[in-house]
């Protein structure tokens, strides 16, 4: 246990710069407390203690605004920086030294049944406000942008940005799919489609106009 509450420990040391002491970490951190309840009601939800289960967790999104299910399975070395508003659906994997920022959702699309949230792989980076949703994997050493959807497969040491998701580094190479695909001049549809709109109304003006 006491080996357990170190590598803990060390982990936010590591990942977070602004990390002071171990008894700041222990005491003040939402994302340790987070995750020290998850392996509580992990362990009750594992024998069938389901009520107890959800009683553990539910009180841990009370204290830290972190929500977990208590049948996600997490691996080590897990770090959920600052943490609000995080929410991981009952299905979801998460592998080793994976870090993620507050805002994620971990979650299904509603529409599916069994295994309904993602796989993350191990050493992936989920950034603020991304949303993860559907049962399938996020490759090993991939980073998720802020304020992503990814709602398909992220094959293993990409980059995906943007709303839907789209591979825009892998392998550390710039990928190329007919065109640059450049995060900060993605063309927006619901911009495109208010410009078609406008153009219609003035043309109708013009018309009017004219009548």
């Amino acid at each position: 246990m006491f080996d357990k509450l170190r590598e803990d420990i060390e982990t936010v040391k590591r990942r977070d710069p602004a990390a002071r002491s171990a008894i700041e970490i222990l005491l003040l951190y939402p994302g340790l407390k987070a995750i020290r309840s998850h392996r509580k009601a992990h362990w009750l939800y594992n024998h069938k203690m389901f009520f107890l289960a959800r009683y553990v967790s539910q009180r841990a999104v009370k204290k830290t605004g972190i929500e977990i299910h208590p049948a996600a399975q997490i691996g080590k070395r897990f770090f959920i920086d600052h943490g609000t508003g995080v929410v991981i659906g009952e299905t979801t994997i998460i592998g080793d030294d994976v870090t993620i920022y507050q805002g994620v959702t971990l979650g299904g699309t509603g529409k599916d049944t069994g295994k309904r949230h993602p796989t993350i792989g191990n050493h992936v980076m989920i950034g603020s406000g991304a949303k993860v949703l559907g049962p399938f994997k996020v490759g090993d050493y991939s980073k998720i942008a802020s304020g992503a959807v990814v709602l398909e497969e992220i094959p293993p040491h990409s980059t995906a940005v943007g709303v839907p998701a789209r591979v825009v580094k892998l392998n550390g190479e710039k990928v190329i799919d007919g065109e640059d695909l450049d995060q900060i001049h993605i063309p927006d549809p619901v911009a495109q489609e208010i410009a078609r709109l406008q153009e219609e109304i003035n043309d109708l003006k013009e018309i009017v106009k004219k009548g």
